[in-house]
Parts: structure tokens; sequence; C-alpha cells
């Protein structure tokens, strides 16, 4: 089997079989039956996911990771390796990840039983990237048994080329976090709606304050989004509405900005409840922070991205979407960079996280390739 041959059956076969956040079973054992066919040593910090291991040469250990979750999307492509489970597509290029990462291992067996492996290689294969922080969760789980040097890892971009590498040393994404706000009026009948408090005035004044929070308080060169995703509030027509609801997510790339918007929010919970009368709370789940790419790391990066012929494109901002990688760098100093997957010819060019996205295995060679590459430039 090529390469080729190996990364098409593996990528589609995840393809087909797209598992939910923390419900990756059929692509763990997926992920273990290779592992334990190429004979490479594994355990399991989490009930889904695995860690490989693969002594090399020399003590120093780098590792490399995969995400395999899935997301809640129903896949609209036409093709024989579509998506068999209803609302359940990967839409983000995680079984491109996974294959990618699963085509290197091969390789470095190959060396390892060769005698040739460079150094000491982790290959871990994480659940729960779109959700709950799964590497968060894999690192508070699992114990290496040696000092890791550096961690790698790379993502899917279908709004660069093929043959194109994204990178950009500190920010590379930005933090995601999200808020709610849980408003709690009174009820009373339309015809004595002075009685009440309007859970929906409350929710309204709290909606238009929220769109000028970048406006009147942050930067104006600092690209910051806070976006209301949900809201809702009222029981019956002809009531006063006693509850509401509105969520959202806040994505920015500077700290000093997000805790600007978090104390913003505070205060408005506060004054909305004065001003109203409603009891107004506001949540906040803790995201992803931007993952921060190492400068140190940027020259083997970008030798081994050179030696393969990519182009390197060097962005002058962070992207605005959340990526859970970012929590790597508590366990070494890490690097993340972005291969180009848009084919024009072949119709690969719908976006992440869309019904219609798709990608050609050709580019999980070229990751695979650079892997093996950064290796030797460690």
């Amino acid at each position: 089997m090529t390469d080729l041959e190996f990364a098409t059956h593996h990528r589609r076969i995840l393809h087909q079989h797209p598992e939910l956040s923390m419900q990756e079973f059929k692509t763990t054992e997926h992920i273990i039956d290779f592992l334990k066919q190429m004979d490479i040593p594994f355990e399991r910090p989490l009930k889904t996911g695995a860690v490989a291991f693969l002594k090399g040469n020399s003590g120093r250990t780098v590792a490399y990771r995969a995400d395999i979750d899935a997301l809640p999307i129903h896949e609209e492509n036409d093709v024989p390796y579509r998506s068999t489970v209803d609302g359940v597509m990967h839409a983000c290029g995680h079984d491109g990840h996974t294959t990618a990462l699963m085509l290197f291992a091969k390789r470095c067996k190959v060396l390892a039983d060769e005698g040739k492996l460079a150094h000491n290689v982790i290959f871990m294969f994480q659940p729960s990237e779109e959700t709950a922080a799964g590497a968060s969760q894999l690192i508070d789980a699992w114990q290496p048994e040696m000092d890791i040097e550096a961690v790698f890892g790379v993502h899917m971009m279908p709004n660069e080329d093929e043959g194109k590498v994204v990178l950009r040393d500190d920010e590379i994404t930005a933090s995601a976090t999200e808020f709610r706000f849980h408003i709690n009026g009174a009820s009373a009948h339309v015809v004595a709606k002075h009685e009440g408090v309007s859970s929906i005035e409350t929710l309204l004044h709290i909606a238009t304050q929220l769109t000028q929070l970048q406006h009147f308080h942050l930067n104006g060169l600092n690209r910051n989004i806070i976006h209301i995703g949900n809201l809702n509030a009222g029981e019956a027509i002809n009531t006063v509405a006693s509850r509401g609801y509105l969520e959202g997510t806040i994505r920015t790339y500077e700290m000093s900005d997000l805790d600007t918007i978090k104390s913003r929010m505070s205060t408005l919970a506060r004054t909305a409840t004065e001003l109203f009368g409603s009891e107004v709370e506001v949540t906040f789940n803790e995201g992803y922070p931007p993952v921060m790419n190492v400068q140190a790391l940027r020259r083997p990066v970008e030798t081994a991205l050179s030696s393969l012929e990519l182009d390197v494109v060097e962005n002058d901002k962070p992207y605005l979407f959340g990526e859970d990688f970012s929590f790597y760098s508590r366990l070494a100093p890490s690097y993340f960079v972005f291969f180009g997957s848009r084919n024009e010819e072949k119709g690969f060019t719908s976006s992440l996280h869309t019904p219609a996205f798709d990608l050609d295995e050709k580019v999980l060679m070229d990751v695979a390739d650079y892997y093996e590459a950064l290796m030797n430039e460690i």
C-alpha cells in the first residue's frame, strides 16, 4: 500500500464514521487497531483517544498532536465516503489530521525498526477539540515518562491553496470564551403589565450594550468578536415575560481585552438589575487561550517546510477562531501551522465548519512529510 493509498483508505473510513466530542469510541478503536498492527506501544489516559510512543536514538522527545472529533453538522457532499451518521460530519478536517499522524507514525515505526529514528516520538490522538477542551483533559490525565522538548500540530485551511502553509510567531489563533446572561423578571397579565418586571426590556438593553463594547471600551486597532448567538424570552403572548436568556462567544487575541470584556459584562449585569428590577446573572465558560507559537521553534519549522518546497505564508494577524492546541504550552514549547487545502479544480473550496467541507488526501502526505522533516531539524 502506497502512502497515498494509506492516507486515502484511513481518512475515508474515519470520514464515514464521525463521532462527536468525547464520543469517539469507534474512531479510537480504529486508531488502536492500527497501533496494534504496527506494534507501536500506546496508552489511554481518557476514555477516548490514545497516546503512542516510539523510542529513538537520542534522549530527546518530540510530541505531535492530532484531534479526532467531528462536528454536529449534516454533510451535503455527494461522495462515496460521505458521513454515514445523520447530523454529524468531519467538517473541520480532524479525520485528515488523524490520518496524517497515523501515516507519520507508520513511517517512524519503520525507522525505529531500522535503528534510524532520530528522537523519541510521542503521537497524541486527542479527543474533544471542538468542545470541553480535550487537550487540557489529556494533559491533566496523562503523566509523560520523560521531558518533552516540543509539541507540534497542524490544521487544514481551505482558505489557502494546496501547497501553502500558514504560520505566525506568538499568537496564531484567538482565545474563545462563552458567555451567558440569565434574566429573571416577574410575570403579570398584559392588562396589568405595570405589575410585572419584563425580562424582554432587560434583554434588549443588554443586547444593545453588548454591541457597543468594542466601539467604546476596546482598542480600535485590535480585532475582537463579541457575538450573540442565541437569545430568547417570554412564556405567552398575553403575559409579561418573566424569564430571558442570552448567550454568545468572545474571540480575542489580547488577554487584556478579554479581561476588559468580562469586566464590562459583569458591570452590565449589575446595572441592568438596578435599572429594570430583573435579576441578572452573567456566567463565563472559560474556553481556549490563544495558541502561542514559540519563536525559538520558528527556524526548524520554516526549514522543514522549505525543504519540502512548500510555500510559507506569514499571517500578519491571528485567526479569530479558538483552538485547544493552546493548552499544550503547559507541556512544552509548541508551534502550530495551517496547511492549505483549497483545490478549485476538484471543488474543495468550502470553509471549515460547513456541510460541504472536503479535502484531497494528497495534502495529508505533505503533513506527514513535514512532521518527518521537522523531526530531523529539531
